[in-house]
């Protein structure tokens, strides 16, 4: 993916869906995009954005 996939994960929040990290190496991150009434999965996408992989570092924290 581009340099957006921190934007394409807030957009995705913002409008009520939900993701989650479905696979995780050192330096990336597979995350799939859910659906925000059923959670089926709709999308999935590889991301390398360190801005992303703190991100999901951070929510595995919580």
């Amino acid at each position: 993916m581009t340099g957006d996939d921190l934007e394409r994960l807030q957009r995705w929040e913002d409008n009520g869906a939900h993701w989650e990290v479905v696979g995780r190496r050192r330096e990336s991150v597979t995350i799939a995009l859910l659906r925000c009434d059923a959670g089926e999965e709709v999308d999935r996408f590889v991301s390398t954005d360190p801005r992303v992989l703190e991100l999901c570092r951070r929510r595995d924290d919580r």
